[in-house]
């Protein structure tokens, strides 16, 4: 689900005045509230910046459609997805951060402004933005796969792959993402089927041969996926095999895990004519820092990292972001 959505430009007169007429200043504007948005909320807030974070669709992002986290520091037990962005949530409150439900459909960060506007009505002059609205996970499409998200559909081997030791799973992709994650599962799984929809992989040379030299993965070329199969939770994976331009074979695997690697899709849209992406969409940020092209404005998470995108270093970069702004808010006054 992307976060935060374009509803289009602002450009009766007659509502632009109202807007005008209320126009709320902060000194530090969180857009999103997943690890990252909850973080940088309270570091600011820790600073004396009052942040105002703005939740988006989906308060908590994409942890909280997350059953099990066994990997994120400070929970020797785990912790549900939800559970866990609750106390993120929490922490963030009790520092003062004020959390709105909220979109926001519309910014202008042109010649120095950082407004934005919340629901199509509530305008925001922020002195700084905290841009941490996400990535999402690209999925096939099949209502099978849907069913049995959180029950043995996962699109993170990183984050998922400890509760499939010893199992057979499945990784669709063919890229170096999938590639890379199916010697990633490989070495705790007992067998890694990596379905690839054509007859050749993408992936870069030396990925294809780690993935050649694995003894316990088994490629599957020129297969596509028809159905994930189970009761409560994933047992099976229906497959459509080509054979020849008109001749198809159904063919049937058993397994405990489906991992998709086919992308991630960063929710930028919008930042777009104004903050520099790269051809993704994810945003550029200075290396070292989480600074944009654009004074003022500030990314952190999975919207400007394509390479780890885990719940510990969205934490970690928003924890920078929140110190990049009190910086550059301090260099001002």
């Amino acid at each position: 689900m992307e976060l935060f959505k374009t509803m289009g430009n602002i450009d009766d007169n007659n509502h632009q005045d109202k807007l005008d007429e209320n126009v709320e200043k902060v000194k530090c504007l969180i857009i999103g509230s997943g690890p990252a948005g909850y973080t940088a909320a309270i570091y600011a807030a820790r600073a004396n910046l009052s942040p105002v974070l703005i939740q988006g669709l989906q308060p908590g992002g994409q942890l909280t459609t997350t059953t099990d986290v066994d990997n994120f520091p400070g929970y020797p037990e785990g912790i549900s997805g939800p559970e866990m962005m609750e106390d993120l949530r929490k922490q963030a409150e009790r520092f003062g951060t004020d959390i709105r439900w909220g979109m926001v459909t519309s910014v202008d960060f042109s010649n120095n402004k950082r407004k934005v506007i919340v629901d199509n009505k509530n305008q925001i002059e922020a002195e700084s933005v905290i841009i941490s609205t996400g990535a999402d996970a690209r999925y096939l499409g099949i209502e099978s796969e849907e069913k049995f998200k959180g029950s043995g559909v996962s699109a993170c081997a990183t984050c998922d792959g400890f509760f499939y030791k010893g199992k057979n799973v499945a990784v669709v992709g063919g890229g170096d993402t999938a590639c890379e994650e199916s010697v990633y599962l490989a070495g705790m799984c007992k067998k890694v089927y990596l379905i690839v929809r054509k007859n050749y992989l993408r992936a870069s040379k030396a990925m294809q041969e780690k993935v050649a030299n694995t003894p316990n993965i088994e490629t599957l070329f020129e297969h596509n996926t028809k159905e994930v199969t189970g009761d409560k939770v994933v047992t099976g994976l229906t497959l459509i095999k080509r054979k020849g331009e008109k001749d198809e074979q159904e063919v049937k695997i058993n397994i405990d895990g489906f991992f998709l690697a086919i992308g991630h899709v960063p929710n930028s849209k919008f930042f777009k004519p104004y903050i520099d992406t790269d051809e993704v969409g994810y945003i550029k940020t200075i290396p070292g820092t989480t600074k944009t092209n654009v004074e003022g404005v500030f990314a952190a998470g999975d919207v400007q990292d394509p390479h780890y995108r885990q719940a510990i270093t969205s934490a970690g970069s928003g924890c920078m972001a929140a110190i990049d702004a009190e910086r550059y808010l301090s260099s001002k006054s």
